[in-house]
């Protein structure tokens, strides 16, 4: 397949990021030569689109920002509170407001990559900035793994929430399959922007299900026997920081966002509105569940309240645990529907082929994900591995490089300079300490419990 940034000017090397605003600053003396090279409005996949058939470059910010709230958060916020458990409740604060401003400083770099780099619209293409060819296959492996397997994980979820809510009413299998039908036939839209009033059901219902479990709880437990600090294992601790971590692991999608923006210069309002929502909202969850439902609280939390508000609140959550995973899934479409028809007129149509295409391509990625729900054992143990391996690096590990490579050069010419240098080498680390700790934790996770059996209609709820 074709590289789509073949015939794509690159901006001049010794250029670099200006962290005042959004956008790039040249070094003066490439000015001219940057000027005669930039042309953004002809530097990405989708190209002129003012006789188009289908418009993708129509997303407004406050559009893509309730996109981004919809797919990162998810039922994963209804696991703080066991992180809270395992942490204590004063480091546990400490973690999740201080990765939640790390991971919107590194989601506004990943804006400045793709402002310096305007034709970037999947991490591929990043890749092949950084490494060449070899990057782009790289990312592009990295990217499609990570994403397919979330939306395997939604898949699991939803036949677990069937099952609570139905008391294992027929097969677990049946149940993955009425998932993944429900997930494909959502999927349909090929423009993020017809997904827009997805994303508004799936905030609705993740709001309701917390508050049903916050008012459970509180109504059920008065007194609980939290602790401020709390000591811990090695692996348990770094589990719980895991749940931290991932609550915010959703910067792999944020250049596909970014790409069907109507201006992406309006990205850095979308990841405004999206932090300010998780960090706030991440952080009154965690604190009063596991303020009344202490250090006996489960994961997911909606089983600290009761089997009967449990299935409750499952049936208020199952919007968000479809559609966060529906929106996962479009992106991974649209990355390879890019990679095949980039630089064709096919892009645009509607016709017999470009449909079919799409079609085609949902189809086959949610019937993957299918499979690997279904047929993988200690299936949430191995997403954990797949997690640590690039969760790490898309949220934390790849920004600070993408700043790096940005103002290579550049790292120590003034003290504000320094300062933001040491910040990023600081990204890199958390990105390889959370990579391996992750790998070392989840492959003896694996190891310990190897249970569960493939296609088994047993009750996983």
């Amino acid at each position: 397949m074709r590289s789509q940034i073949a015939n794509v000017p690159v901006p001049n090397q010794h250029s670099e990021v200006e962290e005042g605003g959004f956008g790039t600053v040249a070094h003066p003396s490439t000015v001219d030569e940057d000027k005669a090279n930039i042309q953004p409005s002809n530097q990405d996949a989708f190209g002129n689109e003012e006789f188009a058939e289908v418009k993708y470059k129509v997303l407004k910010w406050w559009q893509c920002g309730l996109l981004m709230v919809a797919e990162t958060i998810s039922m994963g916020i209804l696991s703080l509170p066991t992180a809270f458990a395992g942490l204590g409740l004063a480091p546990a604060i400490v973690i999740l407001v201080g990765l939640g401003v790390l991971a919107t400083y590194t989601g506004y770099v990943i804006g400045q990559f793709k402002c310096r780099y305007p034709h970037i619209s999947s991490v591929a293409d990043a890749g092949e900035i950084l490494l060449g060819p070899i990057g782009r296959e790289l990312f592009f492996i990295a990217h499609m793994l990570y994403t397919v397997f979330i939306m395997a994980s939604h898949i699991l979820t939803f036949t677990v929430a069937m099952n609570t809510i139905t008391d294992h009413g027929t097969c677990s299998l049946v149940f993955g399959v009425v998932g993944l039908v429900i997930s494909f036939i959502l999927s349909v839209p090929r423009t993020l922007k017809r997904m827009t009033w997805l994303s508004l059901a799936s905030f609705a219902s993740i709001i309701a299900a917390v508050f049903v479990t916050m008012i459970a709880v509180g109504v059920q437990n008065h007194v609980s026997s939290f602790k401020v600090t709390a000591q811990t294992s090695l692996v348990n601790a770094f589990t719980s920081v895991s749940n931290v971590v991932f609550a915010y692991a959703s910067h792999n999608t944020f250049f596909n966002m970014m790409a069907e923006l109507e201006d992406y210069r309006d990205y850095p309002k979308a990841l405004a509105l999206l932090q300010s929502i998780d960090i706030c909202l991440y952080l009154v969850t965690a604190i009063v569940i596991y303020l009344y439902a202490g250090d006996g609280v489960e994961s997911p939390a909606l089983s600290s309240a009761g089997p009967l508000i449990a299935k409750v609140a499952y049936g208020v959550a199952l919007p968000t645990i479809v559609i966060a995973g529906v929106i996962y899934g479009h992106i991974a479409f649209k990355t390879m529907y890019i990679r095949i028809f980039a630089g064709t007129d096919r892009m645009h149509k509607q016709d017999f082929v470009a449909v079919g295409s799409w079609i085609g391509l949902a189809l086959s990625l949610w019937v993957l994900a299918w499979i690997i729900a279904s047929a993988i054992p200690v299936f949430n143990n191995l997403l954990s591995l797949m997690s640590a391996l690039f969760a790490s690096w898309f949220s934390f590990g790849l920004p600070g490089i993408f700043w790096l490579y940005l103002n290579r050069g550049r790292w120590v010419e003034s003290p504000r300079k320094v300062l933001l240098t040491m910040l990023n080498v600081l990204c890199v680390s958390i990105g390889i300490v959370l990579c391996g700790l992750g790998v070392y934790t989840s492959g003896k996770a694996i190891h310990d419990d190897p249970s569960s059996a493939s296609f088994s209609c047993a009750n996983n709820a």
